[in-house]
């Protein structure tokens, strides 16, 4: 009863229309932002009824009247790239702001992959936080937020933040790279607004405007505005759920004589198995185990690693893990997508015998530790590496329990994240749009052709200013490689998105060659921003030059051949590696494909299989995880794509 009044109590807060006395601003406009340069740009806010407001920016003043709803905008002239400036905005009180940059913003939206952080690519890109030093370059973050009951008109907290060795670490590393690409090209201000969530679909950063011709999402969207209904669905999650984790603590690591990370634990003998590390249990003799896997490795530390930080590396585990040295906890993950990289503090490590322990939890699939990643233990010039065999104890098994669990992702719902994170920043002005997502609609390939476009046009609406560039990013490569021809959910979205191209103004970043078979979330983030600068520069700069890799533009049956035409093909079509061209799948009225022979002849590609004699369609790079060779001489890659449909 009690959650249920909060929860009542929390949209009550939530819906209460606040009343202003003195001017206050929305939290994008403050200090230290970058304005978009060359538009007429809204600086708004809220005041009391009927106060008079006066804006002062670059020589010039601007005076308004607040309405009946307290709420107050100004135009404000077009600017020139530069600065800083201050602004100066009065009424019943004075607000001075300062360190005001003009030149071109850009928001960036999506799931994880422009969510991923500077700092989880701190190792790969060291050298790039290391010295970054351009206050000409700024990013504002905006927290995971929700609202179900419709737009919000601002943001509960925010900062602009500058491109400098420490404030630099939570950009999004494809906005950074993507930023200084711009900035290195032309000189102006760069200001990256980035509202993303990991695991999040596309319909929930659409406006139900924008979501119209979806029957089922407008409903939802409608059934969501109830509170009673959300309050019910919550209390009944809350009340109600049978499943494992309403069941008292089993972890046997924790709840015998001495929990198995303490140091003066001794392990049995034969208590512990052996195990190889990386890898996942359930290729290693234990069957269908979702629950608590005690990892431990006893290692021999030099003196020379004594006495300084060190930093450990897990590779990615599934799903979550907490790491423990002689008995303190070092670290720890809660699901399954980020590389493990944890500090251990300059006088944890000894002279001679360590212990290292890691509680992995598992709660579906396989559980263990990813392959082919870095897992080792370093401090100044030494490593130890820590791949190799371990030993292991199950501290608890998950029993399937009856019971739904009930409830919602409220991020996961339509409309859900445009109305508490797109919907505040749409009175700011931008130049463009980075949109990188796809992940979580993997499955819905068909309904993602219309949502895409359905997004594209709402957000033009809703930022009023015209066909704004809309740059997005296509799925990389990811999970098992198959050598046979097959289907690929994956590749169905893909060419979702490339279908996306038939809006006017956009343009499309291939990843296909960038990510990695065991993580979503590629390390690759440098080539994904400059890819998309490298659009930018066409689209939004205006810049003759070639951009894309190769589309595919028709196909033509000659014979038992079949030959492909392209777009963008630059200066002419090459393999990157100097082989003969992979991946192309070719098959005959059965749709059964087969691997083809494919070559370039001047700007075309010729297929054919001596397999099939009377060929009908194509595919190119249709997987998962294809090992692509096709690029322009430029360097960019092709495209997947298919002829059948």
């Amino acid at each position: 009863m009690k959650f249920f009044l909060l929860m009542t109590g929390y949209f009550i807060v939530m819906t209460f229309q606040p009343v202003y006395s003195q001017v206050r601003l929305p939290r994008l406009v403050r200090d230290s932002m970058i304005l978009q340069r060359d538009i007429k740009l809204k600086i708004w806010g809220w005041a009391a009824k009927g106060e008079k407001v006066n804006v002062k920016f670059n020589g010039k003043n601007y005076k308004t009247t607040t309405g009946a709803d307290g709420k107050w905008s100004v135009l404000l002239a077009p600017t020139k790239a530069g600065g800083p400036f201050t602004m100066d905005i009065n009424g019943t009180n004075k607000i001075t702001l300062k360190d005001i940059l003009v030149g071109d913003v850009w928001f960036c939206s999506g799931q994880s992959n422009m969510v991923h952080q500077m700092n989880i690519h701190d190792v790969t890109y060291a050298k790039d936080i290391a010295e970054a030093n351009n206050p000409q370059i700024r990013h504002f973050w905006i927290p995971t937020l929700t609202s179900l009951e419709g737009p919000k008109d601002d943001l509960p907290t925010g900062f602009w933040k500058s491109a400098n060795p420490e404030d630099i670490r939570p950009f999004s590393a494809v906005a950074y790279f993507f930023a200084r690409k711009i900035y290195e090209k032309y000189h102006v201000p760069v200001g990256l607004i980035n509202a993303s969530v990991g695991g999040t679909p596309i319909e929930a950063w659409t406006s139900e405007e924008g979501l119209k011709d979806f029957p089922a999402l407008t409903s939802t969207i409608q059934k969501n505005k109830d509170t009673a209904y959300i309050n019910d669905l919550t209390r009944k999650a809350f009340t109600g759920n049978t499943n494992r984790q309403s069941v008292p603590l089993q972890d046997k690591g924790l709840t015998g004589p001495k929990p198995w990370y303490d140091v003066t634990y001794i392990p049995p003998a034969g208590g512990w198995k052996t195990i190889a590390v990386p890898g996942y249990w359930e290729d290693q003799g234990v069957k269908d185990l979702n629950g608590v896997v005690w990892y431990r490795k006893e290692i021999d530390v030099p003196a020379s690693m004594t006495g300084k930080p060190a930093r450990v590396f897990l590779g990615r585990i599934v799903d979550a893990d907490i790491l423990y040295i002689n008995g303190k906890q070092v670290g720890n993950t809660t699901y399954l997508y980020p590389q493990r990289r944890y500090n251990v503090p300059a006088d944890l490590l000894k002279a001679g015998k360590n212990v290292l322990v890691v509680k992995v939890t598992n709660n579906n699939g396989k559980g263990g530790f990813v392959p082919d990643k870095p897992y080792c233990l370093f401090a100044g010039n030494d490593t130890i590496d820590l791949k190799g065999y371990w030993q292991y104890k199950v501290g608890e098994v998950f029993i399937p329990r009856g019971g739904s669990g009930g409830g919602i992702s409220a991020q996961n719902q339509p409309a859900a994240l445009y109305n508490a994170m797109v919907a505040p920043v749409i009175n700011y002005g931008i130049r463009g749009i980075l949109w990188y997502q796809g992940e979580s609609n993997t499955g819905r390939a068909s309904e993602y052709v219309k949502l895409q476009p359905a997004q594209i046009s709402d957000w033009r609406n809703k930022w009023q200013q015209g066909d704004i560039p809309f740059l997005f990013v296509q799925l990389p490569n990811f999970m098992d490689a198959n050598y046979i021809p097959s289907e690929s959910q994956w590749a169905e979205l893909r060419e979702a998105q490339l279908k996306a191209l038939s809006v006017p103004n956009t343009g499309m970043a291939v990843g296909i060659d960038l990510g990695e078979w065991n993580d979503i979330h590629p390390d690759n983030k440098k080539d994904v921003g400059e890819r998309l600068a490298l659009i930018a520069e066409k689209l939004a700069y205006g810049e003759n030059i070639v951009y894309s890799g190769p589309l595919f533009q028709s196909a033509i049956i000659d014979g038992n051949t079949v030959i492909i035409s392209f777009t963008h093909i630059g200066s002419g079509l090459i393999t990157k590696d100097g082989e003969e061209l992979r991946e192309f799948a070719i098959a005959g009225a059965d749709k059964k494909f087969v691997w083809a022979k494919a070559k370039i002849e001047g700007d075309k590609i010729v297929v054919s299989s001596d397999e099939i004699a009377s060929p009908m369609y194509v595919r190119y790079a249709w997987a998962d995880n294809p090992g692509v060779n096709l690029y322009n001489k430029e360097g960019l890659p092709a495209s997947p794509f298919r002829t059948d449909k």
